[in-house]
């Protein structure tokens, strides 16, 4: 058992790489009064970078996950607000060579659920949709903040887990500008972790703040028909085990492409890929996703 830690270590760094921090058009003003539902899956494999104290090589995770949400939209302060829901059903499976050891490991669970709140505060007025077709965006700033709650499955025994055991808190700030049928995104935001009293091998396990900055270069092809480029940086998120540092700060960036398109009124989907261009510690990961959405 002991000597699957590192991988465990390792894995943890890869932990919500099926979200991948590219967002595109997170804080694009809607009407408000919708109901949104959605529903897609999500491939993730490559490498992982372990820190250089971590005895270990030729790692790699292939992540394959199922996402179901739900989004409302409402008027908060005379502002377009969104409140949006989801969860997850994430299988991994992953290898490593430990001290010349093959080591490896594959499991399945539930994903701890999420809550994020967002306020559009500035430039994004509280429209009906009947009204919203006459307005024209300039900027739009806004606010967000998610909540992830540890109610996944998570056994401190077991190599992997779609759990965290942990509260992660995510504040951001973000801004979107239309020029034309463009549309450009930037988003600042930082990940605040709780601690995990119930790490593997009896550990307690806490982690420093995750800064992540995202730019998104958005073509509008007509109504609810869009591509977007995206990119990341993320930076910081060193953990330490029992007060010992593990000596494993990231500074990673990824870049990636998404596509949405309409079916009818009420039905779109969303396209995604994305990959690692720079990694130093943490996951070096190709990500394809697919997304439906329903509207009433």
């Amino acid at each position: 058992m002991v000597k699957t830690r590192p991988l465990f270590t390792l894995l943890l760094v890869c932990s919500p790489c099926a979200a991948q921090d590219l967002e595109p058009r997170s804080y694009t003003n809607i009407p408000i009064g919708m109901h949104f539902l959605a529903a897609g899956v999500v491939h993730s494999e490559g490498n992982l970078s372990p820190a250089p104290s971590a005895p270990i090589k030729n790692a790699n995770l292939s992540i394959n996950a199922a996402v179901i949400g739900y989004a409302h939209t409402f008027d908060l302060s005379g502002s377009s607000s969104k409140v949006d829901l989801s969860t997850t059903r994430v299988c991994y499976q992953g290898s490593a060579e430990f001290n010349g050891q093959q080591l490896n490991a594959d499991r399945c669970g539930y994903g701890d659920p999420s809550i994020r709140v967002t306020w559009n505060f500035f430039g994004a007025p509280a429209l009906q949709a009947k009204d919203f077709s006459q307005w024209q965006q300039g900027v739009v700033v806004g606010a967000s903040m998610q909540v992830s709650v540890p109610m996944g499955s998570y056994d401190g025994d077991k190599l992997l887990n779609a759990g965290s055991n942990r509260w992660v808190f995510r504040p951001g700030i973000g801004m979107s500008h239309k020029l034309g049928r463009w549309y450009y995104d930037v988003i600042a935001s930082v990940r605040l972790y709780g601690d995990n009293d119930d790490f593997f091998n009896d550990t307690k396990l806490e982690q420093k703040p995750q800064f992540t900055l995202q730019g998104h270069l958005i073509y509008n092809i007509s109504r609810g028909h869009w591509i977007s480029l995206n990119g990341n940086l993320f930076f910081g998120g060193e953990t330490s085990k029992d007060k010992i540092n593990s000596l494993d700060k990231q500074r990673n960036s990824r870049f990636g492409i998404t596509y949405s398109f309409p079916v009818n009124a009420q039905h779109s989907v969303k396209l995604y890929a994305n990959t690692g261009v720079v990694t130093q510690v943490g996951n070096d990961f190709d990500t394809l996703g697919a997304l439906w959405q329903y509207r009433f």
